[in-house]
């Protein structure tokens, strides 16, 4: 079987494995099993922070039930019977998200910390852990989500920009660019004046879109339906002025398809033209130092970005990407080994990692 579509084993599957986890107290093993101390009859989450028990001393059961059948009582630290510390730390995140996000004007970081009960380096430590980017990178995310709406909406630009909360039109116009890949006017008015070469290939996955702007290829799009994949393009820039690929361009398109109908170990060196937040950046960067033929779950994208307990976000990030194949998260497969969804199909994902194992 393959290494990109092998089903992983259990990674506890007996009491040595059980102990690793608990003496590195692994958090990834919570839920999965609770261990015991018969010296002090108390039964505790794998991950506890309790001092580390003899081995001698230390037994395994499968669940709570069943360490409490046996006599045991949950501990106190750790609470193994009630909700997890990684859902209380998610519950003090999520508040002061929302807190971000309603708020008119950012929220300073010890404001954050003294609504959530936390010391600042404490606050910063896990607000960053579970989200995967600092208070201040969320607040510019939703700053430029807020920016996006109000381009549509307000009359001008300037009514926009501070409607966002950008408090000049220098910090404005200097991040522009950045958040929304061309200037605010443009955006506002559907891309009007905007360049974006296009062409549409064919692949044996099915019709495939390819387009850029001056940066970099900007969108590789995957569908059954040419003219259907070209519509959706135009809909997200209705004014922008959308160019057919000349000689150069069409070489360009080739090189993808070629990556689609045979992955290499090193695919062609596509300059790309990325828009996202800095955490979707970070996510889409990982995937692209997974080497082919290999597959990672979402957690272990989530740890390689530092960010252990933003798994949810991880997968919201591989949605969001436009860039199938160059940006490769055709290779994020779920706990187990299963093929979650993938944005351009499952059965083109399934296709992709298949011809990647092979060669």
């Amino acid at each position: 079987m393959s290494a990109a579509t092998e089903i992983l084993a259990e990674p506890y599957p007996d009491d040595a494995a059980r102990l690793a986890a608990v003496r590195r107290r692994d958090r990834a093993a919570d839920g999965r099993f609770v261990y015991a101390v018969l010296t002090t009859g108390v039964y505790c989450r794998p991950s506890c922070a309790a001092r580390p028990a003899r081995t001698e001393n230390i037994v395994f059961f499968p669940s709570c039930a069943a360490a409490e059948r046996a006599g045991y009582r949950p501990c106190k630290r750790c609470r193994p019977d009630g909700q997890d510390q990684a859902a209380r730390q998610a519950e003090v995140v999520a508040r002061a998200c929302r807190m971000i996000e309603v708020a008119e004007e950012t929220p300073s970081l010890d404001a954050l910390a003294a609504a959530a009960g936390l010391s600042r380096f404490h606050f910063h430590r896990l607000f960053r852990e579970v989200t995967g980017v600092t208070p201040r990178d969320y607040a510019a995310a939703c700053r430029a989500a807020r920016l996006r709406r109000a381009l549509g909406e307000a009359p001008t630009v300037t009514e926009a920009l501070y409607g966002a909360g950008y408090g000049s039109n220098g910090r404005f116009y200097e991040a522009a660019p950045a958040i929304l890949g061309m200037r605010p006017g443009e955006w506002r008015d559907g891309g009007r004046d905007a360049e974006i070469r296009f062409a549409l290939g064919q692949s044996s996955l099915g019709a495939v879109l390819v387009a850029a702007t001056d940066r970099g290829v900007c969108a590789i799009e995957l569908g059954d339906d040419p003219q259907a994949l070209l519509d959706a393009f135009q809909d997200r820039f209705p004014k922008a002025r959308l160019v057919g690929g000349d000689a150069a361009f069409e070489a360009l398109v080739a090189r993808v398809v070629g990556l689609v109908e045979a992955p290499r170990r090193e695919g062609p060196d596509l300059p790309l033209d990325l828009r996202g937040t800095a955490f979707q950046q970070r996510v889409w960067k990982a995937l692209r130092e997974i080497p082919p033929g290999r597959t990672a779950t979402y957690a272990d994208v989530a740890a390689r970005i530092g960010a252990p307990g933003a798994t949810r976000a991880v997968a919201r990030a591989c949605a969001a990407n436009r860039v199938a194949v160059a940006i490769p998260c055709h290779r994020v497969v779920r706990t187990g080994g299963a093929l979650s969804g993938y944005r351009w199909g499952v059965a083109r994902k399934r296709a992709l990692l298949a011809r990647e194992a092979e060669g």
